[in-house]
């Protein structure tokens, strides 16, 4: 049984998963092209700047917000109308990932996984929690959480390992209990948002450069 899943949160949620390029990016750009990282930085800064001028917009003249309603209205939740969409944050969580990777090869290999993990495991909690979830906490579910986490397990575990460049970069094979640390932090910090000063952050924002540094540490 379906539970609440709807044809708008499914089709958001693929929209979502266009972000992969931003990982992608930030991971293969560079050794393809043979650039230097720092300019795939400040493309995502330049399409971060693009986002927060079209959220302006949106915000502030009328005509501009009927015209993107029409075209995203159905994608969008309820709190965003009068906010930063979580296309915008993730951007903004790209930024911060992209800046980490400019450190070492690790640093940009650590930014690669979690960033990557992070934007389609959102994307399989929220599925799996709203089709199957049961057990809420907040407005997450176990069930979406417990999906996440073996999402990224999988992934970290058998996908990462055979893509080229991948163990060049790491050093090694990814270890299990590299992967559970990795899969752990991304759902833990995704499962409980971060409140400051009464204001809950927008996980897109910091759980994938958090979750980098912490990939970068226990490597």
């Amino acid at each position: 049984m379906i539970g609440e899943l709807s044809k708008e949160e499914i089709n958001r949620k693929l929209l979502h998963l266009l972000a992969v390029f931003l990982p992608v990016s930030i991971f293969y750009a560079p050794i393809i092209w043979d650039i230097q990282r720092i300019y795939i930085c400040c493309l995502i800064f330049v399409l971060l700047l693009i986002s927060l001028l079209i959220e302006y917009l949106r915000l502030r003249v009328s005509s501009f917000a009927s015209w993107f309603i029409i075209l995203f209205g159905s994608m969008m939740r309820t709190e965003e109308e009068n906010q930063l969409t979580g296309a915008t944050y993730v951007l903004g969580g790209s930024v911060i990932c992209s800046l980490i990777s400019i450190y070492n090869e690790v640093s940009a290999v650590s930014c690669f996984i979690c960033l990557t993990l992070f934007i389609i495991g959102d994307a399989v909690a929220a599925i799996v929690g709203k089709a199957f979830g049961r057990i809420k906490v907040g407005n997450k579910t176990v069930e979406g959480g417990v999906g996440c986490f073996l999402f990224c397990a999988v992934t970290s575990g058998f996908l990462f390992p055979i893509l080229p460049f991948f163990t060049e970069f790491w050093g090694s094979e990814i270890s299990v209990t590299q992967v559970f640390l990795i899969s752990a932090s991304i759902s833990i910090l995704e499962f409980f948002p971060v409140n400051w000063r009464g204001v809950t952050l927008n996980d897109n924002l910091y759980v994938p450069g958090v979750s980098s540094l912490i990939a970068i540490i226990i490597r």
